[in-house]
């Protein structure tokens, strides 16, 4: 028999378009089990937590959870907060004051971290408490899972984005550089290569955090690119690297921010698609150089949600509830792709996940490290939902010319 007591639902670190439906699916299964006797949800992450900042989410209807389901972001708002050991002995003080005995934190890396250090210390504590972490991000960058909730619809949006890109390049031709988020991971970036169709479609070239970002080795790539095509579209990680692992963009900034986790700033400058385009510009002598950052939109744009995505986000959320409620254990919740295209879930140890990175495979990688294989766009294809529309161009013949010029 499990124990009696409060489940509390947390959400951390960057919102996506589909975090909703894993907090929704593990209060609606959670409100299902006798033991469970109320269903909080904390305000700002574990920030929330300490403050003793909750929501009764026991008292909420099923139909307007429903529609926070649908509703992109984090409904519970969020926090950058890294708790350090310090911190977690605050935040396992308020479960116990709460009675809090199943703790579910919808985050990436440094909230399985976070679970990982509250369920060390009920532990020590002999305090009866489940903990588990529902995955979530849009880097796609949680070790052991195919891939994470968040990730397929913001790799839908980063696709339509390029297919749009791509259609008003192609109109009025030149050189077109889109910044996409990724810190250490290319996933995100990577999705800009499913918005080709056609055989001179951009983005003709794709640079990734993975791989040494040399300028040089640019600027001869776009080159090629520009003089075969007489035009060029370009997915740019914005945190490609130097031969020194040094992001290109701190090399542009006379004072570096960092944030809360000591990590420098890549998202809300235009600086390193500035950069690239003077740098194309000045050696190059093309005049219509233009670049965007796409910076935030991509996490939450609600007009480009995959329906796999939405779904098995949902289901992450469900599987929580059910693990800790039906089997009485801690872990995190991972992906499996099985056949093609499905899913199973499991629950991984919290160690195996916890404070790691995944990187894209070499597989996923071309050799010239300026663009993506098959194997990636066989990964990502499905995970954009079955209702992602492509461009078409006209077919009709051409009309013979009749003055002689």
């Amino acid at each position: 028999m499990t124990t009696e007591g409060k489940v509390l639902v947390a959400q951390g670190g960057g919102p996506t378009a589909v975090i909703n439906q894993s907090l929704v699916g593990a209060v609606l299964e959670a409100r299902k089990f006798a033991q469970v006797t109320k269903v909080y949800g904390a305000i700002n992450g574990v920030n929330g937590i300490i403050n003793e900042n909750f929501y009764d989410l026991s008292r909420e209807t099923t139909h307007n959870l429903e529609q926070v389901a649908m509703t992109p972001s984090s409904a519970l708002l969020s926090t950058r907060d890294k708790p350090d050991e310090k911190y977690c002995r605050e935040i396992f003080s308020a479960l116990k004051a709460h009675d809090i005995r199943y703790f579910f934190y919808i985050g990436g890396n440094d909230s399985s971290d976070t679970v990982r250090i509250v369920n060390q210390q009920a532990k020590m504590s002999d305090y009866e408490l489940r903990a588990i972490h529902i995955p979530k991000t849009i880097d796609n960058d949680l070790m052991v899972n195919d891939h994470t909730p968040g990730y397929g619809s913001a790799a839908k949006y980063i696709t339509n984005a390029f297919i749009g890109a791509n259609l008003d390049n192609r109109a009025l031709p030149g050189i077109y550089i889109g910044i996409v988020m990724g810190r250490h991971a290319g996933f995100l970036t990577a999705a800009s290569a499913l918005a080709k169709k056609y055989e001179d479609d951009g983005p003709h070239l794709i640079y990734l955090p993975e791989r040494v970002f040399s300028m040089d080795q640019f600027l001869s790539d776009v080159k090629n690119v520009y003089d075969k095509y007489g035009r060029c579209v370009i997915a740019v990680s914005e945190g490609i690297q130097d031969e020194k692992g040094v992001p290109i963009i701190s090399k542009l900034m006379e004072r570096v921010e960092k944030d809360a986790h000591g990590n420098i700033q890549l998202s809300g400058t235009g600086a390193l698609g500035d950069l690239l385009c003077n740098y194309i510009r000045n050696n190059l002598n093309i005049k219509r150089v233009r670049s965007d950052t796409f910076g935030y939109p991509q996490r939450c744009f609600m007009g480009c949600v995959s329906d796999v995505d939405r779904n098995e986000a949902r289901e992450v959320g469900e599987k929580a509830a059910q693990f800790a409620l039906w089997d009485n254990v801690d872990g995190s919740i991972t992906i499996h792709r099985t056949g093609n295209y499905s899913v199973d879930y499991r629950l991984t140890p919290l160690e195996a996940v916890a404070g790691k990175t995944k990187v894209m495979p070499a597989d996923f990688i071309n050799s010239a490290c300026n663009n993506v294989t098959d194997a990636f766009l066989n990964y990502a294809r499905p995970l954009l939902g079955s209702d992602m529309h492509y461009a078409h161009r006209l077919r009709a013949p051409k009309v013979p010319k009749i003055l002689d010029k």
